[in-house]
């Protein structure tokens, strides 16, 4: 009988046991830090709540605020299909206002909120993210539509069943249109092979403040395994061709998920801020060289990238690679950046 393949999973595997392995101390302590992207979620095998989320904060790094980041949980059982996704919504807003109480320490969990509301309702769009706005309590600051694709069956797994050219479709434009009148900003997921689109919907419309997740998701995996140098180098082209247009920002980080190759996670002992550093420093130099400071955030892509490394050993690497930053230049890069771009005060 043949042996059942096994298909590989998404995402490295959370180890607690492993992480604890290499522990260092925290550089830094004192500098204010706003974490833009982590998620929450209750999966088979997976689960990363707000008490999971505050053994990170608390892990030794001053976390002043964090960001969640839609990843489609929560959503209600019932109802028409385009309104299922307020469940999201209401679930975080719930964990922001237990953390606004201050009974669970200084920080300011799930301060704002990227939310999930489907633009290719068009222009009904807008009925519906003024609804996440009223049940987010007004902590709604961005939207995410996932958009990764990719024809190569390897990449497959880390699609997120998004259409080809979904950002370049009429009626989708119809309802990212409504973004912006909202005061809300849009948050763009999707592999460098698709960059492009990017570039296209940020010429577009130069009124809205789209945010490119994961320094736009360089790969190293599937057709591109083995061709790292080939393709950083495409990848860095449109890097400083999204950069070019003011009304975008990149998040730092990500780099921890399978797609970019770095293997950290198969080891017997985990990486140290070191090593994590070196790896990831090209990518991380080139981002900030393009955009600047003031137009980049680090983020953490937590429960994601804990599958390789240790939330206090992630941002001893962040601020390795920000050494060489002034004060002012750190400031914004931890902190005042992911305020700024998403229109929050604290």
């Amino acid at each position: 009988m043949p042996q059942t393949q096994i298909p590989p999973s998404r995402h490295a595997p959370v180890r607690p046991e492993w992480l604890e392995k290499h522990r260092e101390e925290i550089l830094e302590p004192d500098l204010p830090i706003v974490d833009p992207h982590h998620h929450l979620w209750d999966r088979e095998g997976s689960r990363y709540l707000f008490d999971d989320l505050l053994g990170d904060v608390r892990s030794g790094h001053n976390i002043r605020a964090t960001f969640f980041e839609e990843c489609r949980e929560m959503y209600r059982a019932e109802g028409p299909q385009e309104l299922r996704s307020l469940g999201e919504t209401e679930f975080v807003n719930g964990v922001a206002a237990m953390s606004a109480s201050g009974k669970y320490g200084k920080t300011r969990c799930c301060a704002g909120i990227i939310g999930n509301v489907d633009l290719r309702l068009g222009a009904r769009a807008r009925e519906i993210l003024e609804k996440h706005i009223a049940v987010s309590g007004g902590r709604l600051r961005g939207i995410r539509n996932g958009s990764t694709w990719h024809a190569d069956e390897r990449l497959k797994i880390y699609c997120s069943g998004a259409p080809e050219g979904m950002l370049r479709d009429k009626t989708w434009r119809e309802g990212f249109a409504a973004l912006a009148p909202l005061s809300l900003a849009f948050d763009g997921w999707m592999f460098q092979t698709q960059l492009k689109d990017l570039v296209d919907l940020a010429r577009a419309f130069p009124q809205t403040t789209i945010v490119l997740n994961h320094v736009g998701a360089p790969l190293a995996v599937g057709p591109y395994a083995g061709r790292r140098e080939e393709g950083f180098a495409e990848w860095k082209a449109l890097i400083r061709e999204i950069a070019a247009l003011p009304n975008t920002y990149v998040k730092l980080g990500g780099l921890a998920m399978k797609i970019s190759g770095f293997t950290f996670y198969e080891n017997e002992m985990p990486p140290s801020s070191e090593d994590l550093a070196a790896a990831w420093r090209p990518y991380i130099e080139t981002c900030i060289e393009a955009f600047g400071p003031q137009r980049g955030m680090f983020e953490s892509n937590f429960p994601v990238d804990k599958g390789m490394c240790s939330y206090p050993i992630l941002w001893n690497a962040f601020k390795r690679l920000a050494a060489g930053a002034s004060a002012e230049e750190k400031r914004a890069l931890f902190h005042d950046t992911a305020l700024r771009a998403y229109g929050l005060s604290l």
